[in-house]
């Protein structure tokens, strides 16, 4: 017995001592050359013989801490010179069908197996770069920041892969340009570098990465001895030139256009860590359409945004969520009508405003300040009116002219911790109002990184001519537990009824104080059936902050409650599934009314919803989810069922699509405002939306898109009433006469067709076609009501696109071997 205790001791203690070896930091000294490497995917450079080797990856999933297989060992080289990152790699694998290979286009991940770096050239554990390669040679790239992965960042660096009887290898170049750093003489950067085997649902690190510890980045390795490193003069132009031809049989009169636009993206490196990016006279009209929807809330609507210049290197600006980049021409926030007389007929009314310039200088110094500043200027916009008395048209300001700025400064601090200091400032030309919003933000983590806490105080102020300002306020506070299995969080947000952040940030409503309790659980090793399985349960309760009911009633100051309840889980077979239930009491509704001061009191909710995913490595894989709820005043009943599909019929071709359906009887909402009387509908929707996706790539460089979405909506009310002052539905003693049902239809196909010719340079042929329709009938049929869409008013583009892209130093280069 005492022999069996002692051997069950050594062995705990050899248990625990492999665990600790698992999770020590790992170091690889930088081989410095002084030659060039011809970038090819065969590591046959004598350069590389002789290369400290980063090895023996270890899983992150489905098994932590397991060591990679012999047969599938990992093998990446680092060597630097005076211009910039060499990376190379021989990634092993029985045979060469076990590599997950498909074309899918720059930033696509696909079905692919990778290869990815992450640099963290500033060792403070908070902000990264990482660079990605596939079998097939293809890029993508991203940003990385605490809980943020941006991947529509680009930069402009050199990779080749090459299949292997046994695997794949690769070969990266990452010139300075490319990356950012500090100044230091010797440098040592944090390192790691992950590799994901599809087919096997592995994805592997270098440095392992324990999932019950706080962040990614916080558990990086090292990329010692990075000495002398000049990085050269970082200055890059993209020069544009497009022509478009535009059919839109929206308008009054229906009309062809052609158009010619030429402008140029500038990025200035002002120095090794900040760099300023420039976009002149931009064109963003061959950005992907909107999926635009019947809203049928008393909200804006809120839409991604497409333009590469507002996403690309945004992460500073996206702190504070006072930034939302489509209020600059796209989705401004104050627009004026003014005719002379309104009796005078609307001809035309700009939406959206031009875009004179945008410029964005970001960078972080060695000792952990980040500073972002942007800047943009929209041009004054007219509505054209048609007089009815003079039959003259005229033009009346409806935009002035608009200056956006956004400041930031970050701090990072010890223990993957920070504090920001961010002001958004909102310039209109003429008697139109400014808008001002500043934040002081801290986000702070102990020592053992388990801990966090944080929060911000903001404060709004509206500018009118005169000097009058008001002036809001707002705060955040939060406190949680980040490592472990079991992890919470508490929160509060509070915003008085002055506060605005709405005319540069996404902003739905104020005089609101929010407050709740996030705790999940997680199994992350494998187990039975099971690969890794997550459960959490959150609740919050919502209140007002000033009173605003008409009647003065201290129970007012609800708004809402509620408790979800989530469970996940990834199987041995690589299938996902889950459930959510979400369940609330009565509510006080101050915002449907639309009208200030009035209420409607809504009846508790039930919801539940089901989903699933294949393993998404098969040719064939597809998923769905079922949601079924009921709740409110009328006893609402909803069903909404969703299905979606990729079908790869070869590493080149794939098709993919998605079908939604949602039906909800015995809705509660808005109708209308007559006078002072509000009108309230018990009410079906429907809505179905179908999207379909085709994808041709002819090379790892060229390759044709189409996506095609179909968006339909019908409103039909069953019954009227009118909110009475107390906010109960009462039946209107005058019937309600007035026609409030609702069809919409919105169509758009994108077809994309795209060629790098060269590093960084592209040349695009664009066909957009978007039909949109809102008529107050609507056919119970599909299928005709498809039709009518089609065959209904529609907006079409062709356009063709070439960027060309420059480099200062490579230009140079050239002109010196011409010339010598």
């Amino acid at each position: 017995m005492k022999c069996f205790k002692l051997k069950a001791l050594c062995f705990c203690i050899l248990l625990t001592a492999a665990v600790f070896g698992q999770t020590a930091k790992r170091q690889l000294a930088a081989k410095r050359i002084t030659s060039n490497i011809k970038i090819d995917g065969v590591l046959d450079d004598p350069d590389w013989k002789g290369t400290p080797v980063a090895d023996k990856f270890v899983e992150l999933r489905p098994t932590p801490f397991r060591v990679e297989s012999p047969d599938n060992a990992t093998e990446v080289y680092f060597l630097y010179n005076n211009e910039g990152i060499y990376v190379g790699g021989y990634l092993h694998e029985k045979t060469k069908d076990s590599v997950a290979a498909e074309l899918t286009g720059r930033d696509g991940f696909g079905n692919n197996d990778f290869l990815g770096v992450v640099f963290d050239t500033y060792n403070d554990k908070l902000n990264g770069f990482e660079y990605f390669v596939t079998p097939l040679g293809e890029q993508f790239d991203a940003k990385v920041s605490p809980n943020n992965e941006d991947f529509s960042w680009n930069a402009v660096w050199e990779s080749k892969s090459k299949l292997q009887a046994d695997g794949w290898t690769f070969e990266m170049f990452i010139p300075y340009a490319a990356i950012r750093f500090g100044k230091k003489n010797v440098q040592d950067w944090g390192l790691n570098i992950v590799r994901r085997r599809q087919k096997s649902g592995q994805q592997l690190f270098w440095q392992p990465i324990d999932p019950n510890v706080n962040g990614f980045l916080t558990q990086e390795g090292l990329l010692t001895g990075l000495a002398n490193m000049k990085p050269p003069m970082r200055l890059q132009f993209s020069p544009y030139l497009s022509l478009y031809q535009n059919y839109d049989g929206t308008a009054a009169k229906k009309q062809y256009t052609t158009t010619l636009n030429g402008g140029m993206d500038v990025k200035y490196g002002i120095n090794q860590a900040f760099t300023l990016d420039m976009t002149l006279i931009p064109d963003f009209g061959q950005v992907q359409s909107d999926n635009r929807v019947l809203n049928l809330s008393p909200f804006e609507q809120r839409f991604n945004e497409n333009r590469a210049f507002f996403t690309e290197g945004v992460e500073l600006f996206n702190k504070g969520n006072l930034f939302y980049s489509r209020r600059i021409g796209l989705e401004p926030r104050f627009n004026k009508f003014n005719p002379r007389s309104y009796e005078d007929e609307l001809v035309e009314y700009p939406g959206q405003a031009k875009i004179i310039n945008a410029t964005k200088i970001s960078g972080r110094t060695q000792k952990g300040l980040g500073i972002g500043v942007l800047n943009a200027v929209t041009q004054k916009q007219f509505a054209t009116f048609l007089d009815t008395t003079t039959r003259e048209q005229y033009r009346a300001e409806n935009m002035p002219l608009t200056n956006y700025n956004i400041l930031v400064f970050d701090q990072t601090l010890k223990n993957n911790s920070s504090v920001s200091l961010i002001n958004t400032n909102v310039w209109r030309s003429g008697n139109d109002y400014d808008a001002n919003v500043t934040s002081a933000l801290f986000d702070l983590n102990n020592k053992k990184n388990t801990l966090n806490i944080g929060g911000n105080v903001s404060f709004s102020n509206i500018i009118e001519q005169g000097g009058k300002t008001k002036t809001g306020y707002a705060h955040s506070v939060y406190f949680g537990k980040t490592s472990g299995r079991f992890t919470f969080n508490v929160w509060q947000e509070l915003y008085n009824d002055k506060y605005d952040k709405s005319d540069f940030g996404f902003f739905n409503n104020n005089n609101t104080m929010d407050q709740g309790l996030w705790a999940g659980y997680n199994w992350n090793k494998p187990k039975g059936w099971y690969n890794q399985l997550r459960v959490n349960i959150n609740g919050w309760y919502s209140r007002l902050v000033s009173p605003i009911d008409l009647l003065k009633r201290k129970e007012m100051m609800y708004q809402n409650a509620g408790i979800n309840l989530n469970f996940n889980a990834q199987t041995k077979k690589l299938w996902w599934f889950g459930l959510n239930v979400n369940a609330g009491p009565n509510s006080h509704d101050f915002y449907e009314p639309r009208s200030y001061g009035r209420v409607f009191i809504n009846k508790g909710r039930i919801n539940a919803n089901i989903w699933w995913e294949s393993n998404s490595a098969k040719k064939l894989s597809w998923g769905g989810s079922v949601y079924a709820g009921t709740g409110g005043v009328f006893q609402r009943k909803n069903l909404d069922l969703s299905f979606f599909g990729k079908i790869r019929f070869s590493s080149k071709f794939s098709v993919d699509g998605s079908v939604y359906a949602s039906s909800s009887k015995n809705q509660s909402g808005w109708a209308a405002k007559i006078g002072d009387t509000i009108f309230f509908a018990r009410r079906n929707v429907n809505s179905v939306e179908n999207v379909i996706n085709v994808k041709y790539n002819f090379t790892n460089r060229m390759g044709l898109t189409l996506r095609a979405r179909h968006y339909w909506s019908k409103v039909d009310p069953q019954q009227f009433y009118v909110l009475d002052t107390y906010g109960k539905l009462q039946t209107p003693s005058n019937p309600f006469t007035r026609n409030v049902k609702q069809n919409y239809n919105y169509l758009s196909v994108d077809m994309v067709y795209t060629w790098q010719f060269a590093q960084g340079s592209f040349f695009n042929v664009v066909w957009k076609d978007i039909g949109e329709s809102f008529n107050r009938e609507f056919e119970k049929n599909y299928t005709k009501n498809l039709g009518n869409t089609i065959s209904g008013e529609q907006f079409n583009s062709l356009s063709v696109r070439v960027i060309y892209f420059l480099d200062y130093l490579t230009m140079k280069r050239k002109l010196k071997k011409n010339n010598g």
